[in-house]
């Protein structure tokens, strides 16, 4: 059974910085698309950082530069480095595994940057 499970997410000023965490089980970080998405009120769920199954990264236009996706295989975790954070990146952040389209999704953490 895969499990997906995040933290990190906190209460930030603008300018600051945070990281996630996701802790997978049930399928391995190392083999598997792995994603960051998000979603603020009223707004769909949108890609903010991918790493597909060969190892290429991509990033929301809005993000490059300030946020850095990156996994530990030998935790079986992926992180999310968000440096320079701005309110526009107040949202809820959940973890994927295996694209869009998957059933493999973490419960959420919430970031909130202040101004």
């Amino acid at each position: 059974q895969v499990h997906l499970a995040e933290s990190g997410g906190g209460l930030v000023q603008a300018g600051g910085s945070l990281r996630l965490s996701c802790v997978a089980s049930g399928i391995s970080v190392r083999v598997n698309a792995m994603g960051w998405y998000r979603q603020a009120p009223g707004k769909q769920r949108e890609s903010v950082a991918t790493i597909s199954r060969l190892g290429t990264t991509n990033y929301a236009d809005s993000v490059k530069g300030r946020f850095t996706f990156f996994r530990d295989n030998g935790k079986n975790t992926v992180y999310l480095q968000m440096n320079k954070l701005k309110p526009d990146d107040t949202a809820v952040y959940y973890c994927n595994a295996g694209g869009w389209t998957s059933d493999y999704w973490g419960q959420g953490t919430q970031v909130t940057v202040s101004s």
